[in-house]
């Protein structure tokens, strides 16, 4: 007889370092848009592991592709070519329109090679990276100097030079912050971690035209983002950029850790061997498993159906604001990447929906961040629906 949720949460807390708010429960097993604890209950997954299992818990094909590579080849160097690390590279290049990738383990580590391959492009002369107020691009060092939230970097100073933060939307903060030693812009084309805060268009074209005035890169962390979250392979396909790196990861692989990024021609090839490097980058198993689920994620029908199942939970959710008039400051994002703002407490209402069987997360003290698997219904939004409204009636 395996271990009870009290014993599991309680060697947790003696022996796993104390780095997350974590829920009093122990997940067991999945399937689809549903997982189940240690005690049998199940919950709807609104959150999704944060947006990685898009095709949701157990899809057949990305189990398929895991269990027949497990049986040929796990592991071995970068020092050889591994097949499917090239079918992934050949599928993300190609669904992109830039040039070649380079794969490592998570959104973090993207960034970090995305910051890396920057700074090798301005060969010594620029190195400066302006991002924005807000943002959220990891927590090693490179990354976390690049998020310009006090709260994630107070603890850890002094963090790298050469990093400089204006607001999100604020064209001629941004263009006052270049100077002759830029060499990129850092953003998130939707910010996640701060609530789902979308830009507009004419921020992303003065962005555009700002790169493109002081020849400078145009970097776009689409950890979130990406990979078929916003209705588009891209979501920089959105507002029509031609970014110069963008960083992936989440998504990618469908829960098997996998980062990357994708460059244009002329800038990836400012990489040379020995510039970056990942021992676990791109393996025989989690390229298996990109490929499968980014063949099913990029596929033109199946985004077709993310972008209609989105604005219908988005319409569902305006909705309830109209049947309960100021609970619901505002509904906003793309695809399936939704952030529902309340007037009042966000964590209480998410408390609220853990009682009746939803995982749904918080961003901050009003913010539902909702980025459920790709593949849930209408039906099962109709469901959630109903649990929220009796929520807020509370």
């Amino acid at each position: 007889m395996g271990a009870t949720t009290q014993e599991v949460i309680a060697d947790g807390q003696k022996y796993v370092m104390n780095t997350y708010g974590r829920l009093p429960m122990v997940i067991d097993r999945g399937e689809g848009c549903y997982v189940w604890d240690l005690d049998g209950n199940r919950y709807l997954d609104l959150v999704a592991g944060i947006a990685v299992n898009s095709l949701g818990h157990g899809h057949p094909a990305v189990v398929k592709a895991i269990q027949e590579q497990s049986e040929q080849l796990l592991h071995c160097s970068n020092l050889y070519w591994i097949e499917n690390q090239v079918k992934l590279a050949k599928l993300l290049v190609e669904k992109s329109g830039m040039g070649k990738a380079f794969f490592c383990n998570s959104g973090a580590e993207a960034n970090e090679a995305a910051i890396k391959l920057a700074r090798k492009w301005g060969k010594g002369e620029k190195y400066h990276i302006i991002t924005m107020v807000n943002s959220f691009h990891g927590r090693t060092m490179g990354a976390l100097t690049a998020t310009a939230q006090e709260k994630y970097q107070k603890a850890f100073m002094p963090l790298l030079e050469g990093f400089s933060a204006v607001p999100l939307g604020d064209l001629e903060a941004m263009e006052a912050a270049i100077r002759p030693e830029t060499c990129a812009i850092m953003l998130e084309p939707i910010q996640g971690e701060s609530g789902i805060n979308v830009p507009t268009q004419e921020y992303m074209d003065g962005v555009q035209a700002l790169c493109k005035k002081y020849n400078i890169l145009l970097i776009l962390d689409e950890v979130q983002t990406g990979i078929g979250r916003t209705g588009k392979p891209f979501c920089f396909q959105n507002f029509g950029l031609e970014p110069d790196i963008i960083s992936l990861a989440k998504a990618i692989a469908n829960g098997v850790p996998m980062g990357a990024i994708v460059a244009k021609t002329e800038v990836a090839d400012c990489f040379q061997p020995g510039d970056h490097a990942s021992t676990f980058g791109g393996t025989p198993i989690a390229t298996a498993a990109g490929v499968a689920a980014c063949n099913i994620l990029l596929d033109d029908e199946f985004l077709k159906n993310v972008q209609e199942t989105g604005e219908y939970f988005r319409a569902q959710l305006r909705a309830i604001g109209e049947r309960q008039p100021g609970k619901i400051r505002e509904v906003r994002g793309m695809g399936l990447m939704i952030g529902c703002e309340l007037t009042g407490s966000a964590k209480e209402v998410n408390a609220e929906l853990f009682k009746n069987g939803v995982l749904v997360n918080t961003i901050g003290e009003h913010v539902l961040r909702f980025v459920p698997p790709l593949t849930i219904t209408k039906k099962q939004i109709d469901d959630f629906i109903v649990i929220l409204e009796n929520a807020l009636a509370k």
